[in-house]
């Protein structure tokens, strides 16, 4: 009981300390919702590559604009509004693997839990996007050209 009116005490007496201690610790909780939304069954691009290699289905989830501008080679252009009238579609591949990715691999790691509640069980978010794939200085393809059977 004497903790509590100590505890009270000091948060009437220093209320800027007090609510800066608030603000970091929520700051702190963002930061780590943000992280784990990011790292949704994530692999890097090495890993991307070697799944491509056994046949994986890469789906860019950008904008078609986007996507015109620079893509990974084989992947399919769909957006996340698109998703759910397309599954049916990309119903072949609910047992095999799927990349999917974005700019920073936020909105794909999403787009990887929709895909994971349709019903597709080999779903993977590429960690950090197509920026984290150019910084490893893996090819990008520029142009409407892309994946086979490419979506809308």
């Amino acid at each position: 009981m004497a903790f509590m009116q100590r505890f009270f005490e000091y948060l009437t007496h220093h209320p800027y300390l007090s609510g800066a201690a608030v603000v970091i610790a929520i700051l702190v909780i963002v930061n780590e919702f943000l992280e784990r939304a990011k790292s949704f069954a994530a692999l890097g691009a090495s890993q991307a590559v070697q799944m491509m290699n056994q046949g994986a289905l890469v789906l860019d989830v950008r904008g078609k604009e986007a996507y015109e501008a620079g893509h990974i080679g084989e992947a399919r252009s769909i957006s996340d509004a698109d998703l759910a009238p397309q599954a049916e579609t990309l119903k072949k591949w609910r047992e095999k693997n799927v990349i999917v990715y974005c700019d920073t691999g936020v909105r794909s790691a999403s787009v990887a839990r929709s895909l994971s509640t349709l019903g597709f069980a080999k779903v993977f978010n590429l960690a950090g996007g197509l920026d984290a794939w150019r910084k490893e200085n893996m090819p990008v393809v520029k142009g409407g050209a892309g994946g086979k059977g490419q979506g809308k």
